[in-house]
């Protein structure tokens, strides 16, 4: 059978998650969003870098990640950019007067149908605690932007499950996609 004229077939649906065969693949699909997250790449006027640490179910450990969120989990017309702003607001207790959209890509091809959104805030302003809603429990982290890579290798170092994409995020600070640097 080929994978990618088969027919989807539903194996099981949970109530945020979808798992589904294609020929001999078999994947996930959320199914209360979009299917996109937006990875907040954020900047404070202080040239520190916003970063979260918060426990994840799945992998039984602390994670440190760049602020994210689902986009549509709460409004299905929500743009990319205004649920980036939304997100970086309620994880970090920042908000942004703008966003822009830099990339979007897979997550994790091989497994999931969900695609990321790489999302420059720029424009930050204080104006709450941050630290999720009321079913996550987020620790925020404000490190200076040049001391970044280096507290991201002690805290992987100390134990704590890091996301790879925080590499391409800390890239994305200074580059354009090509390359380039950011004037």
């Amino acid at each position: 059978m080929n994978n990618k004229t088969a027919e989807p077939k539903i194996i099981h649906e949970g109530r945020y998650l979808r798992m589904v065969e294609r020929g001999t693949w078999e994947y996930v699909e959320r199914t209360h969003a979009s299917g996109l997250a937006a990875i907040i790449i954020a900047v404070t006027p202080e040239d520190k870098v916003l970063f979260v640490e918060q426990f994840r179910v799945p992998l039984q450990a602390a994670t440190i990640e760049m602020p994210a969120g689902l986009v549509g989990d709460i409004d299905a017309d929500e743009s990319i950019e205004v649920s980036a702003i939304r997100e970086l607001e309620e994880e970090t207790g920042w908000t942004a007067d703008r966003a822009e959209v830099l990339m979007i890509g897979p997550t994790s091809s091989g497994m999931a149908s969900e695609k990321v959104a790489f999302v420059r805030a720029t424009g930050l302003r204080r104006v709450g605690a941050g630290g999720g809603d009321g079913d996550e429990d987020i620790t925020v982290h404000e490190v200076p932007r040049l001391e970044a890579a280096a507290w991201l290798a002690r805290k992987m170092g100390e134990g704590y499950e890091l996301d790879a994409k925080l590499w391409a995020g800390l890239w994305m600070i200074d580059h354009h996609l090509d390359g380039t640097p950011r004037g």
